[in-house]
C-alpha cells in the first residue's frame, strides 16, 4: 500500500468513525465548552457548505446569553428537557443557536437582493447576471415549480439543512456532539425572532435550531441504521 492510498484509508476511517460518533444528543455537559477555533471552524463548515444556485439562502445565529436562551423554552419542547426532565440543550449546550431560511422576498427570482447578491457577493458580470436570472426564474416557475411563499421558503430550508449537517460532521470530526432540532413552535420562535433580536421575519423565518457541546453520557440506544442493501441501489 502506497502512501497515498494509506492516507485515503486513513480518511475514509475517520469519516466512518465520525459518524458512528455523531448522535443527536439530548443533554450535554454544561461546564465542558467548545473553544473559540474549534467554534469558528464548524461555522465555517457552515458558511463554506454548497446551496442550490449558491443563493445563500440561510444566517446563522448563534444564541450564548443564557437570558436569550431562555426566551425559546417554553415552546421549544425539543430543547427544553420536557421529555427528559433536565435543562435539554438550551440549558446545557456550550454553544446554541437557529439557522434562518430566506423568504420570497429575497429568493423569488428577480428580487432586488439576488441582482445585489450576484453583483456584490458572486461578483458576476452583466451578461451573466442574466442568464442566471432566466435560468433561476425558470428553475422557479417549471422545472420545481417552486413559485409560493411557502414554496420558497421550504426550498430555502433545504439548503440550511445541508449547512447544518456539515456542522455536525465537522463537529463530530473533532469529537464534538451536537443536535438539530425542529421541536419547537414555528410562530412563536418568529415572533421572539422579531421582537427580541430585530429580525426581518420577511425575510428570514427559523429553519431549525441546533445544539454543539460535549455529551453528559453516553447515548441510550446503540446506533440503528436500515442496511446498505436497503438504503442504495445500483443500476
Amino acid at each position: 500500500m502506497n502512501a497515498i492510498t494509506q492516507i485515503n484509508a486513513d480518511v475514509q476511517k475517520q469519516i466512518t468513525d465520525a459518524f458512528n460518533f455523531r448522535h443527536a444528543c439530548k443533554l450535554f455537559d454544561a461546564e465542558r465548552k467548545i473553544s473559540d477555533g474549534e467554534f469558528e471552524t464548524i461555522l465555517e463548515a457552515g458558511r463554506l457548505s454548497p446551496t442550490s444556485f449558491g443563493h445563500e439562502p440561510f444566517r446563522i445565529l448563534v444564541i450564548q446569553t443564557p437570558e436569550k436562551r431562555e426566551l425559546f423554552r417554553p415552546f421549544s419542547w425539543g430543547a427544553n428537557g420536557m421529555m427528559s426532565g433536565t435543562d435539554g440543550q438550551l440549558g446545557t449546550a456550550s454553544h446554541f443557536g437557529i439557522i434562518l431560511a430566506s423568504t420570497a422576498e429575497t429568493m423569488k427570482a428577480g428580487s432586488d437582493y439576488l441582482q445585489n447578491f450576484y453583483r456584490e457577493v458572486k461578483y458576476l458580470p452583466e451578461d451573466v447576471i442574466g442568464m442566471f436570472n432566466g435560468a433561476y426564474g425558470n428553475f422557479q416557475s417549471t422545472d420545481h415549480n417552486i413559485t409560493t411563499d411557502r414554496e420558497i421558503l421550504d426550498w430555502s430550508g433545504k439548503q440550511a439543512y445541508i449547512v447544518l449537517a456539515n456542522m455536525m460532521t465537522a463537529g463530530a470530526l473533532m469529537g464534538i456532539d451536537s443536535c438539530p432540532m425542529e421541536g419547537f413552535d414555528m410562530e412563536k420562535t418568529t415572533q421572539v425572532l422579531e421582537q427580541e433580536f430585530g429580525i426581518d421575519t420577511n425575510a428570514w423565518r427559523p429553519a431549525v435550531m441546533f445544539g454543539f457541546g460535549y455529551r453528559a453520557g453516553e447515548p441510550a440506544f446503540d446506533k440503528t441504521r436500515r442496511s446498505v442493501e436497503d438504503t442504495v441501489t445500483w443500476f
